[in-house]
């Protein structure tokens, strides 16, 4: 099964492989070779880019619609993998961590493959999307708590 092969199952079979890989993308490299101890190993590959780290530039927009401007850059790595099938895999993470690139990049081949995707979602990426998932409620009810209601003061007039 090659990556076109794979992608080609769809709309569903798109957006659950950008499920994926974000989560993959948010998780630390030693996040995911915790979750992947209790597995057997991943299928073989073969690096064909990197891990390698590089910058990229983050741009924003004033008020969220207005002109785009360079915000600055972000340091991120990058890999891409070859299994053995052929698959390839990719994997673009934020900061310098070449372990969880390498990982997110095998994972990322291995979940395209019909047969190792139930178990790998089953076992690494849905606990790492419900802890992520909490850590970001978490931190919502903290942001929250600190919520100054200006309407309120404005009635106190």
């Amino acid at each position: 099964m090659t990556a076109e092969t794979s992608t080609a199952e769809g709309a569903g079979g798109i957006a659950a492989r950008q499920r994926w890989m974000a989560v993959l993308a948010r998780a630390g490299g030693a996040a995911l070779a915790a979750r992947l101890e209790r597995l057997p190993a991943l299928p073989p590959h073969a690096r064909l880019r990197g891990p390698e780290i590089g910058l990229v530039m983050v741009r924003g927009r004033a008020g969220g619609d207005g002109a785009a401007f360079n915000l600055g850059e972000m340091t991120v790595t990058r890999c891409t993998v070859r299994a053995a099938d052929g698959t390839l895999g990719h994997a673009t993470v934020a900061g310098r961590d070449l372990q969880q690139a390498e990982l997110a990049a095998a994972l990322d081949a291995a979940l395209q493959d019909p047969e190792h995707r139930p178990a790998l979602l089953r076992e690494v990426v849905e606990p790492l999307a419900a802890a992520q998932a909490e850590a970001a409620e978490r931190e919502r009810r903290k942001a929250a708590a600190t919520r100054v209601q200006f309407f309120t003061m404005a009635n106190m007039r």
